[in-house]
């Protein structure tokens, strides 16, 4: 993407009042810049389809623009995994080969584990998520480690039918399982209404 029409992408992920303040992150040919610096502690960057589940038929999908702003918690254990996986992929390594590595650095301690309290605004109407219904979603995203073998159930009889999702981001590679819950907001960032805020990241 053009730098500045990639940062108005990932500005778009959160309310104003959030993203303004936020450090956006722009792809270069290297991976991840900072395009601004934080004041208070958000991270706002534009995923690419690598980021998707190893096994997802959107994972090399070139549209996919994931906008997403995260807290500071999910930032200080999201990022470095996106800046693992976006340098394996650009480098031209296979999925293979870039669970290996992921699988590595976590057992290494090269990557940190999800903390408590980790979410992300995913609220923009200019995101392209998939190639299937609206291509968006407007979610407030939960994320959590389990226990292998703690089901997506449990969340949702705590956050009921706001649930759209509840699935792992890396499932059956034997990595530290985090949960990806998106619950249902009934506006996008700019206040407008979600009327076609259909399905999840």
């Amino acid at each position: 993407m053009e730098r500045n029409a990639e940062i108005l992408l990932a500005r778009s992920a959160a309310p104003d009042s959030i993203s303004s303040e936020a450090t956006i992150l722009v792809l270069g040919r290297q991976g991840y810049e900072t395009a601004v610096r934080a004041k208070n502690g958000f991270v706002c960057m534009v995923e690419r389809s690598w980021m998707e589940a190893f096994d997802s038929p959107e994972f090399w999908n070139p549209k996919v623009r994931g906008a997403e702003c995260l807290n500071r918690q999910s930032a200080r254990s999201i990022v470095p995994i996106a800046d693992l996986r976006t340098k394996m992929v650009m480098d031209g390594h296979s999925k293979a080969e870039t669970v290996s590595a992921i699988k590595a650095a976590f057992e290494n301690k090269q990557l940190p584990n999800l903390e408590t309290g980790a979410m992300a605004y995913m609220m923009s109407k200019s995101a392209y998520l998939t190639d299937e219904g609206d291509h968006i979603s407007c979610s407030l995203l939960p994320l959590w480690t389990v226990k292998i073998g703690v089901l997506a159930q449990r969340a949702r009889q705590l956050y009921s039918s706001l649930v759209l999702l509840a699935e792992g981001t890396i499932p059956n590679e034997r990595l530290p399982p985090i949960l990806v819950f998106a619950l249902v907001l009934t506006n996008w960032s700019d206040g407008t209404a979600a009327t076609h805020a259909s399905r999840a990241d």
